[in-house]
Parts: structure tokens; sequence; C-alpha cells
């Protein structure tokens, strides 16, 4: 059956310069065989295998893509129907059905060591403000998805404990913290002179992000590295905000 399938493609192509006969010889088949095929009824594997393919399609879209031949398996069985993974890896092959995989999480930023101890503590630890507007804080968390990890950055109102700005991307350069700031300055107010803290990050302590904190008024502090109780308090009031966050994905 699939050598006559295989017979047939080419033979409908415009200019095809291969007959039937020499590929019906070619592939040892007969050319009788070969006329006599398109009207033959189709048998029982061949009825089952289309209507299997038609649900491994359905669990597939279902999933949105993102399950491959051993989760549809799994469906199929848990619904009744018969059949191995590997026939389901060999359907999903020959529909071209090719599971969305998760990009793996891995570090991609150094800090700057330099520019890190360069700039002061201003907070000490006292994640505290006498009024909105003088003291924030920032950071960056990622989200697992079944299309690999998208990154948060966030600015919090040490005053409120409330999420000013924030920004979502697909990395974590740069860009990513700058437009949680930029989005901070647009929705809240920022006083001459406040302070932005974060963590020692290479994009925090990068020439740019410092550049657009002086442009804004602020000042930049940092806390020191291998301190697990330094950003305590700002861990704290950003997983408060995470869940909206996330369900905002």
């Amino acid at each position: 059956m699939a050598k006559y399938e295989y017979v047939d493609s080419p033979h409908n192509e415009p200019g095809n310069t291969n007959p039937v006969v020499k590929m019906c010889r070619w592939l040892q088949v007969s050319p009788s065989g070969f006329y006599h095929w398109p009207g033959r009824p189709q048998s029982a594997t061949q009825v089952r295998r289309h209507a299997l393919s038609a649900r491994v399609q359905h669990f597939f879209e279902d999933s949105e893509g993102t399950y491959g031949y051993r989760r549809i398996h799994a469906d199929l069985t848990d619904e009744g129907s018969e059949c191995s993974p590997e026939l389901v890896r060999h359907i999903m092959r020959d529909e071209g059905l090719i599971a969305c995989q998760p990009r793996p999480f891995r570090v991609t930023t150094e800090a700057d060591v330099g520019a890190a101890w360069s700039i002061p503590d201003l907070v000490k630890r006292d994640f505290t403000a006498v009024r909105p507007g003088v003291k924030f804080v920032g950071d960056i968390t990622y989200i697992h998805t079944w299309q690999g990890f998208i990154y948060v950055a966030t600015v919090i109102d040490c005053f409120s404990k409330k999420v000013v700005g924030w920004s979502l991307a697909d990395h974590m350069r740069t860009e990513l913290v700058e437009d949680a700031l930029r989005n901070a300055a647009t929705t809240t107010v920022i006083e001459a002179e406040a302070i932005f803290h974060s963590d020692r990050g290479s994009v925090y302590t990068s020439a740019i992000y410092r550049a657009l904190v002086g442009r804004l008024g602020m000042r930049s502090s940092m806390g020191c590295t291998g301190v697990c109780w330094d950003c305590q308090s700002v861990s704290t009031g950003f997983r408060k905000n995470r869940v909206v966050l996330a369900g905002a994905v």
C-alpha cells in the first residue's frame, strides 16, 4: 500500500519523467495492481488508523500543541482506545504533529562586580518608608510555561508594598528592568533623590540601567550578595503581588 502511494504521488506531478511502469518495476509491484489500488475498499486496519489519527489530532489540538506522544497515548488509553505508544508516535510523525518543547532554564547573566561594589547600600535592610515615592525596591522572577520561561521584573514602593511598575518578557536582558522602572515612573510619583534598591544582578549594575536611574533623579542602592535576609522584606511584598501578575499572564 505504501509503495502504491509512493508511485501515485509523483505520477500526478506535471513534467514527471518516470512512467508508472518504471516506478512499479523499481518498487517491485505490478502496474495492474497499482491501477486497481484506488478502487479497493479500505481495510479494517486503515479504517482504525484513520479514526485513531483523528483522535490523536483532537488531543494534540486540545493541549494547544504541547502534548507529546506519551501524553496523547495516556489520553487515548483513558478513553478506551487501544493502541501502543509507538503507533501514536508514528501517527504524529506522519501528520506532522510536533509538540512544543519548553526551553530549559539556564543562568545567562553575570554581575558587573566592579560596578556592584561601587554602589552603596542605602537601605540597610530597612524596607519601610514614611511616605510614597521615596524608596523603591526591584526584583526579577521567572514563570514556567509550556512554551518556556518568561521573566517578570517589578518595582515596589516600600511605603504601600504595592507593585507600581512591572514588565514581562521572554528574556532577562537590561530592557526588562528598564521597562519596569519606566512603567513605575508613569504610574506613580517619584520624589527627587528617591532610592531604588536591588540585588547586584548584571541587569541592575549595567551602565544603561544606572543611567536611567540617574535620569529619573533617583539614587541606586544595592544589598550585599550572599545575605539571605537582605531582601527578605522585598520578597514578602513581591510574593503578595506575584499571584496577580501570574494571573495576568
